[in-house]
This record gives C-alpha cells, sequence and structure tokens, in this order.
C-alpha cells in the first residue's frame, strides 16, 4: 500500500528486518521519555520474532528503504467472543512523518489483518498523558475501555508465583 503524499510504503516486515524495527522501538521508548525501561536486545527480537511460531508480528512503513513507522501485534484469543484478537502493541511513527496519514494506513493494514485473521476485536492500550494518540485513535472509531485496570506480573513475581528461582540470565 503506498501513501502518495510521501512515496511511503507499508510492507508486512520479517526477520531481515527487526535491526529497522530495533531501531524504531528505540525510537518510540525515547519518544515516550521511557528509554531507561528498555531491555530488549536485537538478539531477543530475532528469538521471539523469527522460526515456524513467532510470538510478535509487524508491519513497517518505509520511504525509501529506510523505516519511518511500525506496528507490532500479536493474537490473543476472546473467551466472550469465541474468537481471536488483534492486539496492537505498539504503533509509532517517527516524529518527522507524522500527520501524513501513515499511522491510518498502519491501522487500516492492520484492521485488513484481523478480519483476514476472523479476529471479533483489535484492542491496544495508550498511555494517560498521550493525548495525541488517544485523539488520533478514537478518530478511528475506537473507544476507551474505562471499566479494566491493566494489571502486571514482573519476573521477580512471576518467579515467586511458581516457586521456582528466578533464572538470571537471558538466552
Amino acid at each position: 500500500m503506498k501513501n502518495p503524499e510521501k512515496d511511503v510504503f507499508i510492507r508486512k516486515g520479517g526477520p531481515p528486518d527487526l535491526p529497522q524495527l530495533y531501531r524504531l522501538i528505540k525510537a518510540l521508548a525515547e519518544y515516550e521519555k521511557m528509554s531507561h525501561q528498555v531491555r530488549a536486545r536485537l538478539a531477543d527480537l530475532k528469538r521471539f520474532g523469527s522460526g515456524s511460531r513467532p510470538f510478535f508480528h509487524f508491519f513497517l512503513a518505509e520511504h525509501s528503504g529506510q523505516a519511518v513507522g511500525f506496528a507490532l501485534y500479536f493474537f490473543t484469543f476472546s473467551t466472550f467472543e469465541g474468537q481471536p484478537t488483534l492486539f496492537l502493541e505498539d504503533l509509532f511513527v517517527l516524529e518527522h512523518w507524522r500527520g501524513q496519514g501513515i499511522g491510518r494506513t498502519l491501522m487500516s493494514r492492520l484492521a485488513e489483518e484481523a478480519l483476514g485473521a476472523g479476529c471479533a476485536r483489535m484492542e491496544w492500550m495508550v498511555l494517560n498523558w498521550n493525548h495525541p494518540a488517544q485523539a488520533f485513535f478514537q478518530s478511528l472509531g475506537a473507544k476507551p475501555v474505562p471499566e479494566w485496570t491493566l494489571f502486571r506480573l514482573e519476573q521477580q513475581e512471576i518467579a515467586r508465583l511458581t516457586r521456582k528461582p528466578l533464572n538470571s540470565e537471558k538466552s
């Protein structure tokens, strides 16, 4: 799919694109003022984003072979719907490229992917302070789900829950 304003192409990413994806993930973390929280390494993306059953999939927005945005997603399953859900982990467009319709085009490609996979819905989270993102998603018809609160267990708590020691070595 082409964005005629800036000759931006949206395509499904694969293992050879992981270095560009990693660069954009670091740019996203910088934008969100969370660079200090990025523990992911390129080796992690290669390990979990490749093979016969990757844990995530992604689309890249490219201009002249350079990635300028991405949408990283995976599938979950809704027990109430009895159908899969496409979960959007991150959508990001480099600042210079915002306002060109790239985010909307990425979301459109995700919607096509969701329909093709038989998904009942698409879901994602937005930081409370990120009002531009909230406005963007609402312009697409998305609605916040105020009656739900995100809970998280991190590695220490997961290990404690299993009553097994945490393996501090990262593969």
